[in-house]
């Protein structure tokens, strides 16, 4: 592919990220590459828009797996478009609104308890009397309720 010559390192370094996280998503399908006459990875320069838009996933909470289906659905593997960025976001927007709230959730119960159901704590207005969250599931349930 003639527009595909930005080496490996290339590409790294101008996505801030390891080589080896670019081999990694090459792996997992997220990203692709083509070999020159000398077998030596390149990439298309709009690579870095896909790049990009898997490290904004991931810092989200995005799992991978996810990002791939939805990078899956753009016709032959290209970069998506400022449009296809607007499905992506409104898609990525209801995961975001419901971290949001856990996270002030739990950043309002800090101070005294997590809601972990854990029956350790002598001082928790939360406090799990009898185990009683142990039918409600595993982990912080209380922070779990909508």
């Amino acid at each position: 592919m003639v527009d595909a010559n930005l080496s490996v390192g290339n590409i790294a370094k101008r996505a801030g990220v390891k080589v080896s996280t670019l081999h990694f998503y090459e792996e997992k399908g997220l990203i692709r590459s083509w070999r020159n006459s000398g077998n030596q990875r390149r990439y298309k320069p709009d690579v870095l828009r896909r790049i990009a838009l898997i490290k904004a996933g991931q810092k989200i909470g995005v799992s991978l797996s996810d990002i791939k289906a939805i990078l899956s659905q753009l016709p032959n593997e290209r970069t998506p478009t400022v449009s296809d960025w607007e499905h992506i976001a409104t898609a990525w927007r209801d995961k975001l609104t419901q971290q949001v709230l856990y996270i002030e959730k739990l950043k309002d119960s800090l101070t005294s308890c997590i809601g972990c159901g854990c029956l350790s704590l002598e001082r928790c207005h939360l406090y799990n009397q009898d185990d009683c969250l142990k039918e409600e599931g595993e982990g912080a349930v209380i922070l779990e309720r909508k």
